[in-house]
């Protein structure tokens, strides 16, 4: 029987969601992006004291899943990363606090998903990169890293797509904490309870540029040949690895 790709569990009143694709790096499969649409779905209904997101295995999150491109068309790709996009507004606008806690590589929408969440802890030894902008073309998530960490140091990040330590993670404020091991458990972080709520009060544009990064992530993969030039970054990333 096939695991389930995404493991759900509450304690007390904590809803902690665990990315579980650990032999695909837990990649943004349309599976996994399923249940965490219904995931966030549960906890509107029953709205939890903190959200925690993490990952089974050696990463917490490595991207979008990029198996299977012979099968994908451009509209097909557009519509997944639409959907990421509009999980990661699900997130950044989420009522009630939420936690991330990266291990291992945190990649593309992954860091993206990462960057989304109030509170961030990179685990020792984590790993984190952007590379969609340069590596495929694709606007995903820029202004809320750049949010984070400063326009500047957010362009130089993306265009460069560089790999950020944990440590660089932390001082930049894209890490949030920096622990030597994940936590067992978790409860609400006092400091951030108000960090949803709140920030969408005081944020007077957070539909628009909800919106506009929704249009940004439109045009850029909309541009033609978005399954030639994701089916090309693989091949490049193949070919590093075998020069290694």
């Amino acid at each position: 029987m096939r695991e389930a790709p995404l493991l759900l569990r509450w304690d007390d009143n904590v809803c902690r969601l665990t990315l579980n694709r650990p032999q695909q790096g837990n990649a943004l499969s349309r599976d996994l992006l399923d249940a965490l649409d219904a995931a966030l779905d549960d906890c509107a209904a029953r709205p939890p004291a903190c959200l925690v997101i993490d990952g089974a295995g050696r990463h917490f999150c490595t991207g979008f899943d990029l198996s299977g491109l012979a099968d994908e068309t451009g509209d097909s790709l557009l519509a997944r990363f639409t959907r990421i996009e509009l999980l990661l507004q699900r997130v950044a606008r989420a009522p009630y606090p939420t936690i991330a806690v990266a291990h291992g590589r945190t990649m593309g929408a992954g860091a993206d998903l990462f960057a989304a969440c109030a509170v961030r802890i990179a685990v020792a030894g984590a790993s984190f990169a952007f590379p969609g902008w340069r590596g495929f073309g694709l606007v995903l998530g820029s202004r809320r890293l750049a949010a984070r960490i400063g326009t500047d140091r957010a362009r130089d990040w993306i265009e460069r797509a560089c790999v950020i330590a944990d440590t660089e993670a932390l001082a930049a404020g894209l890490a949030t904490a920096r622990v030597e091991a994940a936590p067992a458990t978790f409860t609400a972080p006092v400091a951030n309870a108000l960090d949803g709520p709140l920030a969408g009060a005081l944020d007077g544009n957070a539909e628009l540029d909800d919106a506009r990064d929704l249009a940004a992530l439109v045009r850029s993969a909309a541009c033609a040949g978005l399954q030639q030039r994701l089916t090309a970054y693989v091949n490049r990333q193949a070919e590093a690895r075998q020069a290694r």
